[in-house]
Order: structure tokens, then C-alpha cells, then sequence
């Protein structure tokens, strides 16, 4: 966090607006990162919501991968983690995060920003970034499991009018 708030301040950007779930390690992360830029006047007023959580594993929480896949199976397991549209037991699959917080969340509070020219940081969790990666139209369902995101280091992407014109990786400046 203290690399990628370093980073952004090189880069100079500046943003309006700053979200975040609810879960203390993304909000810490944003606070850390927004001091480092040299934006620590934008924690504050930092919006925290529950729709940016990680996904709900259900079943599966508290367990490591390893237990889960002695449990369940290896095949099993992989499917849950893996699958689009295939929860596990008592959770949720990246579908439902996409579906039934996500977009929803996005499309009421942050896209009206975006539309309105406002740089916006969304600090959050593996699979809620992934989700908002499917949002965006940057993956599809078929595509999002290749996605890598590297944690710490900040994915900005320039827009125009709600269209995507570049995105990249604060770590390289080039194309991502």
C-alpha cells in the first residue's frame, strides 16, 4: 500500500472520490495508500460499503485450501474456487458478487462519478476488483480466472465519456 500510494503521487493523480468495503484490510490499505500519495485530506470522506466485500466463501471460510481440498476433494474445491456460477455451500460464486452487489453498488454510486469526468480509487478484495473487471467490460466470464492482478499495485484506467481509452499497471506504465 505504501508502494502503490508512492506511486500514484509520482504519477500524479489525484482523485475526487474513494471506496472501499467494510472489511479493515482494504480500508487500511486505501488509508496507507492515500497518505502516501499525499491524499490523506480524502480519508475522511472515504465511502465504505459492504457491496465491495470479498466474496462469501461460505462453507469454505476459515479453512485453508488444503483443508478445504481433504475435505471436499480437490476437483470439488477447485470448481467452487474457480467457477463462475458454482457456489459453495452457504456462499457465493463470482456471479453473485458481480450480479447481486457489485454492479449494483457501481452502477448507483460510482459510475455517475466517472460519467461526470471524476477520478475515483476503489481499494478492495481479489474478487470484488475481479468483479468489477467483468463491469467494466475488461474480462468476460470466460475470461476473468487469467486475470492477474498483482496485489498493491494500482490499475488505472483512462476514460473518456465511460469508454475505457488505456489501462495499466502503476508499476510499468506500459499497456496492460
Amino acid at each position: 500500500a505504501t508502494e502503490a500510494g508512492q506511486r500514484l503521487k509520482d504519477a500524479v493523480i489525484r482523485f475526487d472520490r474513494v471506496f472501499t468495503s467494510t472489511l479493515k484490510r482494504a480500508y487500511n490499505t486505501a488509508c496507507i495508500a492515500l497518505e502516501n500519495a499525499g491524499q490523506a485530506d480524502l480519508i475522511d470522506g472515504m465511502e465504505k460499503h459492504d457491496d465491495l466485500r470479498e466474496r462469501d466463501y461460505g462453507d469454505l471460510t476459515g479453512q485453508n485450501k488444503d483443508e478445504a481440498r481433504a475435505k471436499f476433494g480437490e476437483e470439488q474445491v477447485q470448481i467452487w474456487r474457480r467457477s463462475y456460477d458454482v457456489p459453495p455451500p452457504g456462499g457465493e460464486c463470482l456471479q453473485d458478487v458481480v450480479e447481486k452487489r457489485v454492479r449494483p453498488y457501481y452502477e448507483a454510486n460510482i459510475k455517475p462519478l466517472i460519467e461526470q469526468g471524476k477520478n475515483v480509487l476503489i481499494a478492495a478484495h481479489g474478487n470484488s476488483l475481479r468483479a468489477m473487471l467483468i463491469i467494466l467490460g475488461v474480462e468476460t466470464p470466460e475470461t476473468i480466472n487469467k486475470a492477474e492482478m498483482p496485489t498493491g499495485v494500482p490499475l488505472v484506467f483512462e476514460m473518456e465519456e465511460g469508454t475505457i481509452k488505456n489501462k495499466y499497471f502503476l508499476q510499468d506504465k506500459e499497456a496492460a
